[in-house]
């Protein structure tokens, strides 16, 4: 990975799985089967194994997770799931956001840090997700999400790739689609949609109502920033590749066979 000044936490005081003295955290990874641009890309294969397992496998890796729980409204996603050894729950149907599906297994399960993964990001490692449980350890803190530098200013107009800017403590300023900060000439924020939350702020959550700047942009975050809560933001080294579409498998691949040949 290049050095590019993020900065990732002191894990000494992590064991193996957590430790006594730091409050416990669970991951839900909310998936569905069904995707206008991708039907079945959790169960579609990448070099030889469905997505969800890359997924799955990735968020194990965090050494500060107590438990990782896969969030599924279909049974096909439910049966791959254990088969490779991993705990699968079925949930609502009538969920309109996977941070629905997450606050429903949350709900049942007495963890006071939630961490939010979604299931189209293959190459998840854990030491991102250790970083969003080691800033939840201040219970003040609702919210805390992940975000990267990238200095290649030819992605700057992509309006899929959602930047952020924040203040000079690390909190959100503001998400957009937009080309912020404008006039860029060195580098952007890119923010990936992998969030922490206390427990009790996520169940809270979809009480506040839709904020005008969450529909403007379609950015569920901004709900939380125009309401006048904070969302801590952790620097990684690098943007994830999510899968939003078939032709996205080829480029995971390409990266895993260009990591795999530099081992």
């Amino acid at each position: 990975m290049p050095d590019n000044g993020a900065v990732f936490p002191d894990l000494s005081r992590f064991g193996k799985k957590g430790h006594v003295n730091l409050r416990k955290a669970l991951a839900v990874i909310p998936v569905r089967y069904a995707s206008t641009r991708f039907p079945g890309k959790p169960l579609a294969l990448i070099s030889g194994k469905p997505m969800i397992q890359w997924v799955v496998e990735g968020v194990r890796a965090c050494r500060s997770l107590d438990r990782v729980i896969v969030a599924t409204d279909d049974s096909r996603i439910l049966t791959a799931v254990r088969e490779f050894g991993a705990e699968a729950v079925m949930t609502s149907p009538y969920h309109s956001s996977g941070t629905e599906r997450v606050a429903e297994v949350a709900g049942v399960h007495d963890f006071p840090i939630v961490i939010n993964v979604q299931g189209d990001e293959p190459l998840v490692e854990g030491r991102m997700l250790d970083g969003l449980v080691e800033a939840l350890q201040d219970q003040n803190l609702p919210m805390a999400t992940l975000m990267a530098r990238v200095p290649d200013l030819s992605f700057f107009s992509e309006p899929h790739r959602v930047k952020v800017v924040a203040d000079a403590a690390g909190y959100a300023l503001y998400f957009s689609r937009a080309m912020i900060p404008h006039g860029a000439e060195d580098f952007f924020f890119q923010h990936i949609g992998i969030y922490g939350y206390q427990r009790d702020f996520l169940l809270e959550f979809h009480s506040l109502p839709p904020s005008r700047l969450e529909n403007t942009e379609r950015l569920e975050q901004l709900r939380v920033i125009e309401n006048g809560l904070r969302i801590k933001m952790i620097e990684i080294d690098r943007p994830t590749l999510s899968v939003d579409v078939p032709e996205d498998i080829i480029k995971v691949e390409k990266y895993l066979y260009e990591k795999r040949s530099h081992e």
